[in-house]
C-alpha cells in the first residue's frame, strides 16, 4: 500500500477528524518515517504548546524513530503504543509496521491513555485490520 495514495490519506485524514472530535484529544496525525506529518493535525483552534514549528517537527522525528524499532520484538512483541504523560499532555503513538507510519496523539493530561488506545484501535481497525499491531 502506498501512502502517498491519494484514498489512503483521504481515510487516514479522516479517522484522524473523528479521533480530535473527542474532548479530551488536541492532536491527531499520521506521521511518515521520516517524521513528516502526512495527515490529521490538531484539533481546529488549537495550536502546539511549543509555539515553535521546528521543536514539534524534531518531536515527530524522534517518535518515529523510537516507535519503528524492532529491537525488542522478538523477546517482548512489537510495540502495540508508546506513552509519554508530561505536565501539560500526554503523548501517544501507534505504529503502523506493515506502512512504516505511526499515528501520534497528543491529549490533555486528564485523558486515560488505555480508553484512548482502545477508542484508536477501534477506530482504525474498522477498514484496516492489518495496519495495526
Amino acid at each position: 500500500m502506498a501512502i502517498q495514495d491519494d484514498s489512503v490519506l483521504r481515510m487516514y485524514a479522516e479517522k484522524c477528524t473523528k479521533l480530535q472530535a473527542e474532548s479530551e484529544i488536541r492532536f491527531a496525525g499520521i506521521v511518515d518515517k521520516d517524521g513528516r506529518l502526512i495527515a490529521g493535525g490538531f484539533k481546529d483552534g488549537l495550536t502546539p504548546y511549543e509555539g515553535d514549528e521546528t521543536r514539534l517537527q524534531a518531536f515527530f522525528e524522534f517518535v518515529s524513530k523510537v516507535s519503528i524499532r524492532k529491537e525488542y520484538d522478538k523477546s517482548l512483541g512489537p510495540i502495540n503504543y508508546l506513552a509519554a504523560r508530561r505536565d501539560k499532555a500526554v503523548l501517544v503513538s501507534f505504529p503502523f509496521p506493515v506502512s512504516q507510519i505511526l499515528l501520534l496523539i497528543s491529549a490533555e493530561p486528564t485523558a486515560n491513555i488505555e480508553v484512548l488506545a482502545k477508542n484508536v484501535v477501534k477506530i482504525f481497525s474498522r477498514e484496516n485490520k492489518t495496519d495495526i499491531s
